[in-house]
């Protein structure tokens, strides 16, 4: 062989050799890289090339596939009662990709999971269509609608778990939007998309877990709960030195009650939580501290951004850096103390269960299209807010606002109901319509219960009728009815 045709032969092996290593590398190392890129559409295509697995709720899908036989989509997400389930599957769409459990369960949904490999191959060894898997949640379908139906009409949001386990048994956000009306590719999908995103009424926001709202008298619980833990007082019938109005300190800011005629002048624990003084609270917190104030807080979870149902939730806030005068505005709920409907149902939680807080979630089982089992839950101790001692005084605290204060109408007939209503101011000078709170719990005789937390936003009644007890105390009731009563 002549030396330029063994020269020619020896770049055509170099370029063979490096094809494979290419072709080997992009095979191998970059196959998952490059079968993940956000721009390759078989991905995509894949998704909606066979059925997707539903979401269950009460032992029936709220979700499912329906067959469209399109070019690229053979099937397209379908909802049952979509506008009520919303906040909890999100959306799944052709256009715009998915949220909430769509998305975070999207694997399983899917069917691409890798827990599904043995299932996906046997389905191709027989024939069957692949079919993605289904998620469990731990929703009630009796408080998810009375939830819901209480809110029409309405802007806010509810959320109930059960204490004894973190199970969320309601998760409602008002106004809601239809995920269907968008879940294709075509012009009328992109239209609804858009004109959800432009409505000023936000009905895509998740508010139980996404909006943070100022929690107003609700706070007071927490509040108390760091009067007890450190020992300021000893019951709730100790009497408290606080003058009306309340001086804040370093200012000459009066702290003013709703109403000169309420008895909060050294009122007791017990009477200041039953006409929910300003000033008895507001001392508190100011005599105690930010940094007791903050730690009692953060017990509840306040300050956490990483409470993940498994859907995250915008952390709730405890403000670091306020002034003694800041620090009794921020104790009763007002000034930079910020919280979610999800949370404020933790701080009810966590009173119900004598302490113990437990960790929220939201999905209870995964399991394959042929029903087996894939994961189970295992319920988990976020920690231990405050000691049994001091829960059982904040029952009788939360039992008594029901029976004797600003909380009647949470009132069930068979039931003990401990509540607390909120009034919060917001908006610049408080010039907004203030949003009205209710955080309670129920029990009944079998030991089963409920905490729920409902907000209202810029109710519709006049600023002067807006409160908790009269807006969200009675949605609260219908949603703990629908849990223990038959």
């Amino acid at each position: 062989m002549n030396k330029p045709i063994r020269r020619v032969a020896i770049f055509c092996m170099v370029l063979i050799l490096a094809l494979m290593v290419r072709v080997n590398w992009v095979q191998g190392v970059q196959a998952a890289a490059w079968a993940s890129n956000e721009h390759n559409k078989r991905n995509q295509y894949d998704r909606y090339a066979h059925p997707r697995g539903n979401i269950i709720v009460g032992g029936q899908p709220i979700t499912r596939s329906d067959f469209v036989n399109g070019l690229r989509y053979k099937y397209k997400r379908g909802w049952n009662d979509a506008e009520m389930y919303a906040p909890i599957t999100g959306y799944s769409s052709q256009a715009f990709g998915n949220s909430q459990l769509e998305s975070l369960e999207d694997g399983l949904l899917s069917g691409s999971d890798s827990r599904l490999f043995f299932r996906n191959t046997l389905d191709m060894l027989t024939g069957e269509q692949r079919q993605g898997g289904d998620v469990v949640t731990t929703i009630d379908p009796k408080a998810q609608k009375a939830a819901f139906d209480g809110l029409a009409g309405k802007k806010g949001a509810a959320v109930a778990i059960d204490p004894r386990t973190g199970a969320i048994l309601a998760l409602v956000s008002a106004p809601s939007y239809d995920p269907g009306k968008f879940a294709g590719t075509g012009a009328e999908d992109t239209k609804a998309y858009n004109d959800y995103l432009k409505n000023p009424d936000k009905p895509m926001a998740n508010r139980a877990l996404r909006e943070t709202y100022p929690p107003g008298s609700t706070f007071k619980l927490v509040t108390a709960a760091a009067a007890f833990e450190n020992n300021v007082y000893k019951n709730v019938d100790d009497q408290t030195q606080t003058p009306n109005p309340y001086i804040l300190p370093n200012t000459r800011t009066e702290l003013k009650n709703e109403s000169d005629t309420e008895p909060c002048e050294n009122a007791t624990v017990k009477v200041g939580m039953d006409y929910s003084c300003n000033t008895v609270f507001g001392k508190i917190g100011a005599e105690l501290g930010k940094d007791k104030m903050r730690t009692q807080a953060e017990k509840f979870g306040f300050n956490d951004d990483k409470v993940d149902v498994p859907i995250r939730a915008t952390a709730s806030v405890f403000p670091k850096g306020s002034d003694q005068a800041g620090t009794a505005l921020d104790s009763i709920g007002q000034h930079d103390t910020r919280a979610t409907p999800l949370q404020m149902a933790m701080v009810a939680s966590a009173i119900a269960n004598n302490g113990t807080l437990m960790q929220p979630y939201l999905v209870a089982q995964e399991r394959a299209s042929n029903l087996e089992v894939i994961s189970n839950h295992t319920e988990k101790q976020y920690g231990q807010a405050i000691s049994p001692a001091t829960a059982q005084k904040l029952q009788q605290l939360m039992e008594s606002v029901v029976q004797n204060g600003t909380g009647k109408k949470a009132k069930i007939p068979g039931l003990t109901v401990g509540g607390k209503t909120g009034t919060a101011q917001h908006g610049q000078d408080n010039s907004g319509l203030p949003y009205a709170w209710f955080v309670s719990y129920a029990k009944g005789a079998d030991n089963k219960m409920v905490a729920v937390a409902v907000v209202v936003e810029d109710g519709a009644a006049q600023r002067n009728e807006i409160s908790g007890g009269s807006l969200a105390a009675p949605i609260a009731r219908s949603v703990m009815e629908a849990v223990l009563t038959k």
